[in-house]
């Protein structure tokens, strides 16, 4: 294992969910680290001061720490669904996911810790969505006839805001949407990238994400 990559990953976490669902479909084998956010690894740290999740480090020494260029350093490496075909026309949809989007998320998920009107972003947000049930009303995927780099970058988040109230966005005139989000989170590719690991100690044995069955 000492010449693998090492990520370091928390489960729930909706931005090392993608990263780990690119690593999978490339097939590139590292060794996976599930840490606890409230006591981070001392060589995470070290690895990647700004402390967040996900971070691969490379054998070489290099570091990966932000989830779409790990998503992209897989995928040019081997893609074998073909999801960086239309990535030119999904990237404006993961600008608006991971910006305003994820602003009112966070605001909608959490209020106490943003001292925030959960309904008010809640709304904000929900119009956001509708763009993407717009395309998903004309094609079965974000950016065409197949999946790319956008549904999988964006689905963590709408899986996450989707689930602070199922019974509410169940009502939501959003159908093309949930039947995304639910063949999505339907597949064994998700359901292996979801699996629940041990948290990671110095000394385990080492876990690899080809053993994610």
């Amino acid at each position: 294992m000492a010449e693998a990559p090492i990520l370091y990953s928390f489960r729930r976490c909706p931005y090392a969910m993608r990263a780990r669902m690119a690593l999978l479909v490339s097939g590139i084998d590292c060794e996976i680290r599930e840490i606890v956010l409230r006591d981070k690894p001392a060589e995470m740290i070290a690895a990647s001061p700004k402390a967040t999740v996900p971070v691969l480090v490379l054998p070489d020494g290099r570091v990966i720490d932000e989830s779409l260029d790990i998503m992209r350093w897989a995928l040019a490496r081997n893609d074998p669904e073909q999801w960086l075909a239309d990535a030119a026309d999904g990237e404006a949809l993961i600008v608006a996911n991971d910006g305003p989007f994820k602003h009112h998320l966070d605001r909608y998920k959490y209020p106490d810790r943003h001292g925030s009107d959960p309904i008010m972003h809640r709304g904000v947000a929900t119009v956001l969505l509708k763009a993407l049930e717009t395309r998903l009303d004309m094609t079965a995927w974000l950016c065409g006839d197949s999946c790319s780099l956008a549904d999988i970058a964006i689905m963590p988040f709408v899986r996450q805001f989707a689930a602070v109230d199922p019974a509410w966005f169940g009502l939501q005139p959003l159908p093309a949407l949930r039947g995304w989000l639910a063949r999505l989170t339907g597949t064994p590719l998700f359901a292996r990238a979801m699996r629940r690991l041990p948290i990671w100690q110095p000394g385990n044995c080492p876990t690899l994400l080809s053993e994610l069955r």
